[in-house]
């Protein structure tokens, strides 16, 4: 009998909130797998990729995906059609890219499914911030440099409340951005304030994981006017003296990061 995880998944219906991981579809968890094949049906996000939705062939696919500046379902209504989905099938798949926990907007999801007495499980998912430290061959914390990392983002949705989101960071942190690559001059204007030095290294890895991945160096100081490059494909900022081993910054910004450090 093959493995299916720490309870037994034909027992009641039941909504699954899985992580794509950030791309590759052979980076998925074997539950996660293990799901997808036994699917009734799929809401997924719109950058799972195509292969990784192969796998639920059995399943009906729906697209629930939001993308910046794109049309995109709202969340309320992803919350009735999870609770509807479960009256009419054994297996509900909420497809997720990366982890649904973080900067997946999961909660919202568990506790429309918690009002309604509708069960769930979660199966995490490899984040873009492993992907992209992973593919770099550099570790995100290291003895000496950085103790500690922040993942955060400078996107505030239309009904969410605008807060601090650089509260805590400082010149000993690895900073990694997600969804920041539109906001770049915010994200180094908040830095630095903070105590980063315009001469922190950056990267600016675009569709970690994939074929089609671009990475892009600079440091804090020329964040902004290296951002506003046209961005293909979902961008993750990770800035911090971790990167100082592999940096590839130009020419053009070693010329800035002298000035900067002068």
């Amino acid at each position: 009998m093959a493995w299916s995880g720490p309870e037994d998944m034909t027992s009641l219906s039941k909504v699954y909130l899985v992580g794509a991981g950030p791309g590759a579809p052979d980076l998925l968890t074997l539950r996660a797998v293990n799901l997808l094949r036994r699917a009734d049906v799929v809401f997924y996000d719109a950058l799972v990729h195509l292969d990784t939705l192969a796998l639920a062939e059995h399943a009906e696919k729906v697209a629930v995906g939001k993308r910046c500046g794109k049309h995109s379902t709202a969340q309320r209504f992803i919350n009735k059609r999870l609770i509807d989905a479960v009256r009419r099938y054994r297996v509900v798949v909420r497809l997720k890219g990366g982890d649904p926990m973080l900067f997946g907007r999961a909660q919202e999801e568990i506790d429309a499914l918690t009002a309604a007495g509708v069960a769930f499980d979660v199966v995490p998912g490899i984040t873009a911030a492993q992907a992209a430290s992973a593919e770099l061959g550099i570790s995100l914390t290291q003895r000496g440099v950085a103790r500690s990392v922040v993942l955060t983002t400078p996107r505030i949705g239309v009904d969410e409340i605008a807060s601090d989101w650089a509260a805590g960071i400082d010149a000993g942190n690895t900073v990694v951005i997600y969804m920041g690559a539109g906001k770049a001059g915010e994200v180094a204007e908040k830095l630095l304030s903070r105590g980063v030095t315009g001469a922190t290294p950056a990267i600016i890895i675009e569709n970690a994981t994939l074929p089609n991945r671009r990475e892009t160096w600079c440091v804090l100081g020329t964040l902004e006017q290296t951002a506003r490059r046209k961005v293909d494909g979902p961008a993750l900022i990770i800035i911090g003296r971790v990167l100082d081993k592999v940096s590839k910054v130009s020419n053009a910004a070693q010329k800035v990061v002298k000035i900067l450090q002068a």
